[in-house]
């Protein structure tokens, strides 16, 4: 179980952030992920900046001599979200001056001089940030995705039977990664083979809305996965076990710059994987089984999951990619045996216990199946692909200046 988190700019910024991602109005979850991964990378080459201890993600160290390193957090952090949530600016003010008035006061107070060079240099990289991402494709625009009536083909879902959200994520240019396909997963099972037949009777016996199969702490734990962003549920178990093992400001500062852009390439990569394959959802295949040629697959055009199916095609499973991007970093961080807790702010009181990082990812792929919103196969293909993805990012990002591994943090 964890305790209080020991604050510091780095994590008092962070709880800032996944504030501002709640909103109001909450940002989308697979939106979610591209401003929490500026903000983080902007702290981390603000500090790096000054330290250079690890290899820079894009802002080489050039920091003014004495610059401080927790007035450059304050400053990339704030300058990054008052662009990136313009509305919620007095609230992002208000904090920076609460942030600025304790360095400069108390036992560790810092000196005048030192502080403004940091504000500097924070803005500094912030600038540079922004200015990085705002060509990576986020904002190009693309007809509305309609899919196909193709069966086996994604198309718009109930209840509001949108258009497929935000497909230009299938082409953004990723942080780290190569390229978004770098890691795409071999696809859908066929409609007709006993993989697909085994996973559609699967999610329609046990994520109906009416399923007597499914257990009260099942359909709790379906709706908490469903309540809140990555940066939601995995930022705040990276801080609280980053509290427990008295980690610095810059190992903070790395930690949560290498678990969100992992989990913004572990997006990108998803999404390209989906708008490529663009399969059907539960809730299409379901009702429409008549259609896909299976005749171990019957219909029923009633069939409704226990959550809203989100907008956008099925496979893989996007909570699973970046559910496995996030894991391969805390891992590769505190150790694969960890044991930690979850919470969300979209449910609150509810906290789900772990004794394993891989025990929370087997129960976030069972949600989704549980839930109704995706087949079996997409869950635990998505797992590997971010589990490929945050490896990858480990063995290629931020890593030590000196070129030597150092393995777990905080130890």
């Amino acid at each position: 179980m964890l305790g209080t988190a020991m604050a510091d700019e780095v994590t008092d910024w962070n709880a800032i952030l996944l504030q501002a991602l709640n909103g109001p109005p909450a940002v989308p979850a697979p939106l979610a992920q591209r401003p929490a991964a500026i903000v983080q990378a902007a702290v981390f080459d603000a500090v790096n900046g000054i330290e250079g201890h690890y290899t820079p993600l894009h802002v080489a160290a050039n920091a003014p001599a004495g610059a401080s390193k927790r007035a450059a957090v304050v400053q990339a952090a704030y300058a990054t979200l008052v662009v990136l949530f313009p509305a919620q600016a007095l609230k992002f003010d208000q904090a920076r001056s609460v942030s600025l008035a304790g360095i400069a006061s108390g036992p560790a107070a810092e000196n005048s001089e030192s502080i403004q060079r940091g504000i500097e240099w924070g803005q500094t990289v912030a600038d540079a940030i922004l200015a990085w991402r705002s060509t990576d494709g986020f904002a190009n625009t693309q007809p509305p995705y309609l899919g196909s009536l193709v069966p086996g083909q994604w198309r718009p879902t109930p209840p509001a039977f949108a258009p497929g959200l935000a497909p230009q994520l299938a082409q953004m240019t990723p942080w780290v990664l190569a390229s978004p396909s770098q890691f795409r997963p071999a696809g859908p099972a066929s409609l007709t083979s006993p993989q697909y037949t085994g996973d559609f009777n699967e999610t329609k016996s046990m994520g109906s809305v009416s399923s007597t199969l499914r257990t009260a702490d099942e359909t709790l734990y379906v709706q908490f996965w469903n309540s809140t962003s990555p940066a939601g549920f995995f930022d705040p178990v990276a801080t609280s076990l980053s509290s427990e093992r008295h980690m610095t400001i810059s190992e903070n500062a790395r930690l949560l710059a290498l678990l969100n852009i992992s989990l913004a390439d572990a997006v990108i990569g998803c999404w390209d994987a989906k708008y490529t394959y663009s399969s059907w959802r539960p809730i299409t295949a379901i009702q429409l089984a008549g259609t896909d040629g299976n005749a171990d697959t019957a219909a029923d055009p009633a069939w409704t999951p226990l959550i809203v199916t989100p907008p956008f095609p099925e496979y893989p499973s996007a909570h699973s990619c970046v559910s496995g991007a996030a894991t391969a970093v805390l891992s590769n961080v505190f150790g694969a045996n960890t044991s930690f807790s979850v919470s969300s702010a979209g449910l609150p009181g509810v906290v789900r216990y772990f004794s394993s990082f891989s025990a929370a990812i087997e129960e976030i792929k069972n949600a989704r199946v549980l839930g109704g919103i995706h087949f079996r196969t997409a869950c635990n293909d998505g797992q590997t692909l971010g589990t490929a993805i945050g490896g990858y990012i480990l063995d290629h990002a931020l890593l030590p200046a000196d070129g030597q591994r150092t393995g777990q943090l905080g130890r």
